[in-house]
């Protein structure tokens, strides 16, 4: 019997579980969307939506408990200083899943998860200064 048991195994251990959605917290809050499968974005929202209810709260001990399940710096310090702001009157419903066909290699349901009002160039936004940063480096060694 399987009482009180919940969540998807997504046929992973359970280390292997919480360092998937760690790393998929960190790179949802970093981006503000992600494309997952639809399995692993419906069981990311609670876990971020959780995160973002303790960035509202803003104490200490709420950003080290964020700290502790993130483990990004990066992204704790962009949770607690942008995003719960963003949703200080909202109770709730912070992500949104929007399903985005099937994947092509094995035919996985596709989903789009990303936040309610999110920052449209938040996406992209270390990329794009990490290749910004290496042309100019590159132009300054030419020269």
């Amino acid at each position: 019997m399987r009482h009180g048991r919940s969540g998807r195994r997504l046929n992973r251990t359970a280390s292997h579980r919480k360092a998937l959605f760690t790393n998929m917290a960190a790179s949802l809050i970093e981006h503000e969307q992600i494309l997952t499968t639809l399995p692993k974005a419906k069981e990311l929202r609670p876990i971020v939506e959780k995160l973002v209810t303790l960035g509202k709260r803003g104490d200490l001990h709420a950003r080290r408990q964020a700290a502790s399940q993130i483990q990004s710096d990066f992204a704790t310090k962009r949770l607690f200083d942008e995003i719960a702001p963003r949703y200080a009157t909202r109770n709730g419903g912070y992500l949104r899943i929007m399903k985005a066909g099937f994947r092509h290699g094995d035919n996985a349901a596709m989903a789009v998860i990303e936040f309610v009002e999110r920052d449209v160039s938040a996406k992209g936004a270390a990329d794009r200064a990490r290749t910004e940063a290496e042309a100019a480096n590159s132009d300054s060694e030419a020269a």
